[in-house]
C-alpha cells in the first residue's frame, strides 16, 4: 500500500508541477487556457474555474497530463474570432510560444531545486566516508588503499559522506580512467592514492560503483537485536517479538546482527532454530525463512529489523547541514550537476558506451519510490527531486512531441522566419511517436526483467 501511495504521489506532484509551468506562462503571456488535466484517460474529477472558466481535470492514469490552449490546434481566424483572437496561442510571439513550452521541464528543475534545499537546511544524514575493508586484486588494492582510513577528497572535490563520494566516483568514472582519492588514517596521515578504472564495467548494473573499485563501507558490529517484525513474516508467525535477543543459530553463536542474517541467507527451504533471549529468559524458536531474490540470488528472509544502537551508529554517522544561502547555491549545484549527468548517460547509451538496461519504467519507478518511503521523509524527498530532474531532461530532449520537439520548432521558425510546415509536423509527430513508443517498450522490457531476475 505504501509504495501504490508513493508512486502515485511521486507522479501526481511531478506532473502536476510540470503542467503547471506550461499554465502558468501561458497565463502571463496571456494566452488563453482551456484545460489542464493532471492524468489521462476518464476523468474522476473535473470543474472549471476563473474568469477564462478554465476545465481543470484529474485522470484516472496518473503516467502523465497536458495543457489545452486556444488555439494549439491551428484554428483559421474565423473560427478564433468569437473567442478572443489575441490570446491564442498560435497567434503569439514565437519568444512567447518558446517560454511556454520551456516552462514546463524548468517547473520540473525548480521543484527539485526546492526540495534539495529543504533537505541541506534541515541536514543531509550519511554515513562517514570510512573504508570498512578492500577487496584483493581490485583497484583500490592495487593501490594499497588502507581500512580505517577516511576518504576526504575525490579528485579534487571534497566529500564527508559515502553518498557524495559515490557520486564523484561514478561520474568521474564516465570521463576518465585514472581517479585520484585522497585519505586520511587513524592517525591523521595524509595518503593519495591513483586507482585505474579503465576496466570498470558501466553494464553491470547489479554491482555498486564502490563494489567495483574494491572499496567497502565500514560498518559498526550492531548486536543481533530485533527491532522490527514485518507484518505477515515468518517471523510474526513464529512468535518474534521486538526486543529479542538473537543468540544462535541452529546451534551457532551469533555475535552481530551481520552475522545473524548471513545464517539466515544460507537456510533455504528448511526450518531454523533460533536461540533467543526475552528478558531473563532464554528459549528456541523454530521458524522457515521465505526465499527472496536479492541482485539475482535467491536467498532465505525472516522479515525482522535491526534494533539500531545509537551509540555504535554516531561514530560513523554524519549530518551536514548548510546555511540558507549555501543551501540554495548547494541545491542549484546538485540539480545542474544530476541533469547534466543523465544527458551524459543518455548520449553514452546512445552511442553504445553504457547498456540500456539503464533506462526504467513505471514499475522500477514504482518499487524505488516505495523502498524512499520505507526509509522517511528525507530520501522521499530526494528520490522526488532525482525523478522530478529526470522527468524534466527529457522533455527538453529534441524529439518531436516532446517539450523540447516544440522547442525545436520554435527554433527553425525564428530563424527563418516563417513556421516549420504542416506536412514536417506530421512527419516529425510519428517519428516521435515512433521513438517514444520504442524507449517505453524498453522501459518495460528492463522492467519485466528485472523483476525476473531480481
Amino acid at each position: 500500500m505504501l509504495t501504490a501511495l508513493a508512486f502515485i504521489f511521486t507522479l501526481g506532484l511531478i506532473v502536476t508541477i510540470h503542467e503547471y509551468g506550461h499554465f502558468q506562462m501561458a497565463k502571463w503571456c496571456g494566452v488563453k487556457v482551456l484545460k489542464f488535466s493532471v492524468g489521462f484517460g476518464k476523468p474522476l474529477f473535473q470543474t472549471r474555474l476563473g474568469q477564462d472558466q478554465t476545465e481543470f481535470i484529474i485522470a484516472a492514469i496518473p503516467l502523465g497530463g497536458y495543457v489545452k490552449m486556444l488555439g494549439e490546434d491551428s484554428m483559421s481566424d474565423r473560427e478564433l474570432r468569437d473567442q478572443d483572437i489575441t490570446r491564442a496561442l498560435n497567434r503569439q510571439s514565437v519568444g512567447k510560444r518558446m517560454a511556454i513550452v520551456l516552462a514546463g521541464p524548468f517547473a520540473n528543475l525548480l521543484l527539485a531545486v526546492m526540495l534539495y534545499c529543504i533537505l541541506f537546511l534541515v541536514g543531509v544524514p550519511g554515513l562517514k566516508p570510512m573504508i570498512g575493508g578492500v577487496l584483493e586484486n581490485s583497484p583500490a588494492a592495487l593501490s594499497q588503499m588502507q581500512a580505517g582510513d577516511v576518504i576526504t577528497k575525490v579528485n579534487d572535490t571534497t566529500v564527508s559522506s559515502w553518498q557524495e563520494a559515490r557520486w564523484v566516483l561514478l561520474k568521474s568514472s564516465f570521463k576518465q580512467n585514472l581517479i585520484e582519492i585522497e585519505t586520511v588514517s587513524p592517525l591523521h596521515e595524509t595518503q593519495r592514492y591513483q586507482l585505474d578504472i579503465s576496466h570498470l564495467n558501466h553494464d553491470d548494473l547489479s554491482r555498486d560503483v564502490l563494489d567495483q573499485l574494491g572499496l567497502k563501507m565500514y560498518k559498526p558490529q550492531m548486536p543481533a537485536r530485533v527491532g522490527s517484525v514485518a507484518f505477515g513474516s515468518p517471523a510474526e508467525a513464529a512468535g518474534l517479538l521486538k526486543g529479542d535477543w538473537v543468540l544462535a543459530v541452529n546451534e551457532q553463536a551469533v555475535g552481530d546482527w551481520n552475522a545473524f542474517v548471513n545464517e539466515v541467507k544460507r537456510s533455504l527451504d528448511a526450518e531454523v532454530r533460533l536461540l533467543i533471549k526475552r528478558g531473563e529468559q532464554t528459549k528456541i524458536v523454530t521458524v522457515r525463512p521465505e526465499a527472496v531474490v536479492e541482485n539475482g540470488k535467491t536467498i532465505g528472509r525472516l522479515g525482522v529489523g535491526l534494533q539500531v544502537d545509537e551509540q555504535l551508529l554516531q561514530q560513523t554517522w554524519i549530518t551536514t547541514q548548510y546555511t540558507l544561502p549555501e543551501a540554495m547555491l548547494k541545491a542549484v549545484e546538485r540539480t545542474w550537476d544530476t541533469a547534466k549527468f543523465s544527458l551524459d548517460m543518455l548520449a553514452n547509451m546512445v552511442i553504445g558506451n553504457v547498456s540500456w538496461k539503464g533506462i526504467s519504467g513505471p514499475v522500477t519507478i514504482a518499487d524505488y519510490a516505495g523502498q524512499s518511503a520505507h526509509m522517511g521523509v528525507k530520501v522521499f524527498l530526494g528520490f522526488i527531486a532525482l525523478i522530478s530532474i529526470s522527468i524534466g531532461v527529457i522533455n527538453l530532449l529534441p524529439i518531436p512531441i516532446l517539450d523540447g520537439g516544440h522547442f525545436m520548432y520554435y527554433m527553425v521558425e525564428f530563424l527563418t522566419g516563417k513556421p516549420v510546415s504542416e506536412t514536417v509536423l506530421s512527419i516529425g509527430q510519428r517519428i516521435g511517436f515512433v521513438i517514444i513508443g520504442g524507449m517505453m517498450i524498453l522501459a518495460l522490457y528492463n522492467d519485466a526483467n528485472r523483476l525476473i531476475a531480481g
